[in-house]
C-alpha cells in the first residue's frame, strides 16, 4: 500500500506506486488498482461510456441505473458494465471533497473503468493507464485532466465548429431528393456552413448506396449543396449492420461474435436487430475503405458518423485487441481514406461514440442523447430506467456534465429548436437549448425555413451570427453577455426512480 498525500487529503493506493506531478496531482500506472479516499459518503460524478450514456453527479445513496430491456443495453451504455451492476464510471470519476474541491480520478488513454463503492474505488485499464489523481477546485481539476489527455492523445485546433442545418429533427427518415433540393434553395444566403443529410437516403444500414428516393444519386445532391455555398454533410452508421441488409446476408464473418459464435447484437432499430462490424477483419477494412472513398468522391466533406460504439462492444474479433483500440482502428481508417480524396480536411462528427476513445481522431462529438420536440418521455425514463432516449431534458442534462471536453474537441449538444410548429417545448425550454449551444460551441438546427415565423427566423439568424461572451458562475449557471442562464430548474426530476427517489444531488 502507498499513501498519496495532498495538501487537503491523504489517499491510500493498492496495486501501483504513485508518482507526484504537482502539489495537487499524481500519476498512477497499473491494470488493476484500488484507491481509498477520505471523503466518505460524498456525492460522486459517474461518466457514461458513449455519447448517449448518462453522465451526471449522483447523490451518495443513489441506487444504480438499471435500464430495460437488455437488448437495448449497447445503445445506452457499456453492456458489460450494466451486466456487472453497481456504479461504474467510464474514463473518469469524481467525488465531492468539500469547499468547492473534488477528488478526480481519470484515465488519460481509452479503456479505463472505475467501480465506485463508497470510499473504495477500483480502477481497471487494459493498458495500465496512465491514471491521473488529483484533489483541487472543480474547474481547475477538469482543466488539469484535459491537459493530460491532450498530451497523451492530441486535441483539435481552435477553429470554431461549423454551423449546421441537419435534416433529422424535422423530416426524420421522410426525405427525398426533391424535398432536400427545396431545403437547400430556401437556405441560400443564410449563415450556415453545412447542409447535412441524415438517415433516410441509404438502401439499408450496411448498404450505403442511394435508395429509390434519390434517383440521381448522392453526388448530384452534394454538387447542389456546394453550388449554394455550403459544405455537404452526410450521415452514415459504418460500424453497424442491419439484419435486413445485403451486407449481413453476404458477410456474417465480418461481424464481432460472442463466445458461442453468434453475431453480437448492437441494438434494435429500423424494424429489427443490428450487429457490430469487426473493424479488425481485413475484408471488412477493405469494405470500409471502398465505402468512404465512394462517399468522399461524391463530394461530402462533413460526415456525421453514428452508432459508433458498436466497434467497441465486447466480443471475439478477427484480431484480438482491447475493444476501444478496435474502435480507434476503424475511425482512423475512415479518416485516412477520406483525407486521401479531399485536399482539405473532412469534418468528422462522432455520434453514439465512446467518448475518450474518440479524442484525437474526430473533430466533434455528440455529448448527450438526441433532443426531441418534447421535454421528457416518462414511460421510457422513469419506468424503464432509460435516461438516454430522445428528450430535451436528457440532452441538456448530460451535455451539461460533459462540457469539460471542450478543450479536446467540439462538443455537440444536438440541435436547437426555434419553431413553434410540430413542437411541444415551451419558450424557456427552447431558450435553454439555444443558450447551451453557444456554451458548448456548436450551433445547429433542423428547423425548415417555411416552418418558422418572421420572429423565429430573426431569432435563428441572431443565433447563427452572434458569439456571446460566456462566463461560468456555477456548476449549472452561466452568463451570456451578462444575461444569467441557470439550468438548475431543467435538472429537476432527472434520474428519478419509479418510487420517486431522486438520484441527482441538486
Amino acid at each position: 500500500m502507498h499513501l498519496l498525500s495532498f495538501p487537503t487529503a491523504t489517499l491510500a493506493v493498492h496495486g501501483g506506486e504513485p508518482h507526484a506531478l504537482a502539489e495537487h496531482a499524481a500519476r498512477l500506472h497499473g491494470r488493476t488498482l484500488t484507491l481509498v479516499h477520505p471523503f466518505g459518503d460524498a456525492p460522486f460524478y459517474r461518466h457514461g461510456w458513449h455519447s448517449w450514456s448518462v453522465a451526471s453527479w449522483f447523490a451518495p445513496d443513489a441506487p444504480p441505473l438499471t435500464p430495460r430491456p437488455r437488448v437495448r443495453w449497447p445503445m445506452l451504455d457499456d453492456p458489460a458494465l450494466l451486466a456487472q451492476g453497481g456504479h461504474i464510471s467510464c474514463d473518469v470519476a469524481l467525488a465531492s471533497a468539500g469547499e468547492g474541491r473534488v477528488l478526480l480520478v481519470g484515465a488519460c488513454t481509452p479503456g479505463g473503468r472505475i467501480t465506485l463503492e463508497g470510499d473504495v474505488w477500483r480502477l481497471e485499464h487494459p493498458h495500465g493507464g496512465p491514471w491521473l489523481v488529483l484533489v483541487d477546485e472543480e474547474t481547475r481539476a477538469w482543466e488539469t485532466y484535459t491537459q493530460h489527455i491532450a498530451a497523451q492523445m492530441g486535441a483539435r485546433g481552435q477553429t470554431p465548429a461549423p454551423r449546421v442545418w441537419c435534416s433529422w429533427y424535422s423530416f426524420y427518415r421522410e426525405i427525398d431528393a426533391d424535398r432536400l433540393h427545396a431545403v437547400i434553395h430556401h437556405w441560400r444566403g443564410w449563415p450556415f456552413d453545412v447542409i447535412q443529410i441524415d438517415d433516410g437516403w441509404q438502401r439499408a444500414i450496411g448498404d450505403w448506396d442511394a435508395n429509390e428516393r434519390f434517383p440521381d444519386g448522392m453526388a448530384a445532391l452534394a454538387k447542389t449543396i456546394h453550388a449554394h455555398g455550403f459544405r455537404a454533410g452526410l450521415w452514415l452508421a459504418p460500424f453497424i449492420v442491419h439484419e435486413a441488409s445485403h451486407l449481413f446476408a453476404e458477410h456474417p464473418d465480418w461481424l464481432v461474435h460472442d463466445e458461442e459464435g453468434r453475431p453480437v447484437v448492437a441494438g434494435n432499430n429500423w424494424g429489427g436487430h443490428f450487429y457490430a462490424l469487426d473493424t479488425t477483419h481485413p475484408e471488412a477494412q477493405t469494405w470500409l475503405r471502398e465505402t468512404f472513398h465512394r462517399v468522399a468522391a461524391w463530394g461530402y466533406d462533413y460526415l456525421k458518423l453514428d452508432f459508433l460504439y458498436a466497434a467497441a462492444l465486447p466480443g471475439k474479433r478477427h484480431t484480438p485487441m482491447p475493444r476501444e483500440d478496435a474502435y480507434r482502428l476503424g475511425v482512423r481508417l475512415i479518416r485516412e481514406t477520406v483525407e486521401a480524396v479531399h485536399a482539405e480536411r473532412t469534418y468528422i462528427l462522432a455520434c453514439g461514440a465512446p467518448i475518450l476513445a474518440s479524442v484525437g481522431l474526430v473533430d466533434g462529438i455528440r455529448v448527450g442523447p438526441d433532443v426531441a420536440p418534447f421535454w421528457q418521455s416518462e414511460d421510457r425514463a422513469v419506468w424503464l430506467g432509460d435516461w438516454t432516449g430522445p428528450a430535451t431534458q436528457n440532452a441538456i442534462a448530460t451535455t451539461l456534465h460533459r462540457l469539460w471536453l471542450r478543450p479536446l474537441l467540439h462538443t455537440d449538444p444536438d440541435v436547437a429548436y426555434f419553431r413553434t410548429r410540430y413542437n411541444l417545448l415551451s419558450p424557456t425550454q427552447k431558450e435553454h437549448l439555444q443558450a447551451l449551444a453557444h456554451i458548448a460551441g456548436f450551433l445547429a438546427t433542423s428547423d425548415p425555413l417555411p416552418w418558422l415565423s418572421e420572429d423565429e427566423q430573426a431569432a435563428l439568424r441572431t443565433f447563427l451570427t452572434t458569439t456571446p461572451r460566456i462566463e461560468q458562475v456555477g456548476r449549472y449557471t452561466f452568463r451570456l453577455d451578462g444575461r444569467l442562464v441557470d439550468f438548475s430548474a431543467a435538472l429537476q426530476g432527472w434520474l428519478t426512480t419509479p418510487e420517486g427517489v431522486s438520484r441527482f444531488p441538486l
